[in-house]
């Protein structure tokens, strides 16, 4: 494993690190007595492994299920506590609430420190007020650090980089954790600014959001090759020294293996990943057209001030990554969650097209675009792929 210096935070972090998200028994909250031994060893397995590979940080969140009393019982049944334990509160306006879940998630993963605090999903204005205002949840961490409770404290987000931005420009974390890799550079600015207040970067579910890696199409293996798309995606991510670990959501025990090959090929970056993007803009251009290459994501409406509240700008992209890589699976599973990801993805997808919402209404909103009739047209597509059914995020919050 190599590691990283975590912005001001100092700490020795790995490359990769454990993300638990993925590896619990349930999304609900339940006691330990509900876990099976079967279930559990699973998570014990993974985290013997994590130890021998080198990730010594584990990542996890009030807001994942049995995610953390189940590592606090892995901790103990194993007796190798990682290096860096990293949980995640939710904000809220109310500081003794959040006092009393960084309590229980203490209690919960069984340990008398928590190395890295995070108030997890800092994702509206709303949300950054209830964290830095006099008396908010900085405060409260304030006084936890004082009881050599908690390390360093951070936030996580799924914001707007303007948002993002503001956050860190209060200079009061020392970590971010956010998205950012191949398909999704919008945070690439934000990245720099964080080097800037010298702050810690976790990337949040690069495999995943990074365009279901995990699974990908016949199209994206070619264009990546000969590596597999996780492995570039990988050290795409890392070849940016401002990047200092990935987050490796581990469902199975096989999950570790094409992250490992990718810290075996750092050294190699600059032989594997140049070529490979070069190929994957080439590629989009020419599916794409350069034109809609160029300026499809010029003077979009954003979803708050969109009839419906369609968010446009991530239904174009969508269909973008479809007509480009063939990443129909992400694209419907991204398309179904649009109206029911609350501030973690927020705005509607265009089911009301042609229904409540009049292609007159969205040429209206759409006026200074260089083919607002192309963007009706790409709308309608993808409602009539997707447009069935929908879904919902695994998190209960």
């Amino acid at each position: 494993m190599q590691y990283r210096r975590f912005g001001r935070t100092n700490l020795k972090i790995p490359i990769l690190s454990l993300g638990g998200m993925r590896f619990q028994k349930s999304w609900d909250q339940l006691d330990f007595s509900a876990i099976s031994y079967e279930e559990q060893n699973k998570l014990e397995n993974i985290l013997n492994l994590a130890n021998k590979y080198g990730l010594s940080h584990v990542e996890t969140a009030k807001y994942y299920g049995t995610s953390e009393v189940q590592l606090g019982m892995g901790f103990k049944n194993t007796n190798k506590i990682p290096n860096i334990i990293q949980t995640k509160i939710p904000p809220n306006n109310d500081p003794t609430i959040f006092e009393k879940d960084v309590l229980t998630s203490i209690e919960k993963l069984k340990v008398k420190k928590i190395d890295l605090l995070a108030i997890h999903g800092i994702n509206t204005k709303e949300h950054l007020h209830q964290a830095v205002r006099d008396g908010g949840c900085i405060d409260i961490l304030r006084n936890f650090q004082k009881e050599n409770l908690i390390g360093f404290i951070g936030f996580s987000t799924h914001g707007k980089s303007s948002l993002i931005e503001k956050a860190i420009s209060t200079n009061l974390f020392d970590y971010v954790n956010l998205h950012w890799y191949y398909i999704n550079q919008e945070n690439t600015k934000v990245i720099n600014l964080a080097n800037k207040f010298d702050l810690g970067v976790f990337i949040i579910s690069p495999t995943d959001k990074g365009g279901h890696l995990h699974t990908p199409s016949k199209k994206m293996l070619e264009l990546c090759s000969p590596l597999h798309p996780i492995v570039f995606n990988d050290l795409f991510c890392l070849r940016n020294q401002n990047v200092h670990t990935l987050s490796v959501g581990v469902a199975q025990e096989s999950d570790f293996d094409l992250h490992l090959e990718a810290v075996s090929l750092l050294s190699e970056t600059e032989h594997y990943v140049p070529k490979i993007v070069n190929r994957l803009r080439e590629e989009s251009i020419n599916a794409l057209g350069l034109e809609w290459y160029q300026n499809w994501n010029r003077n979009l409406p954003s979803w708050e001030y969109t009839p419906g509240n369609i968010n446009i700008p991530i239904l174009l992209w969508l269909s973008n990554l479809i007509d480009w890589l063939d990443m129909e699976g992400f694209a419907r599973a991204r398309y179904q969650l649009l109206g029911n990801g609350s501030h973690w993805f927020p705005g509607c997808n265009a089911n009301l097209l042609d229904v409540d919402i009049s292609e007159g209404q969205l040429l209206k909103v759409l006026e200074g675009h260089i083919n607002p009739k192309k963007v009706i047209r790409k709308l309608r597509t993808l409602k009539e792929k997707f447009g069935d059914k929908v879904a919902k995020r695994l998190s209960k919050k």
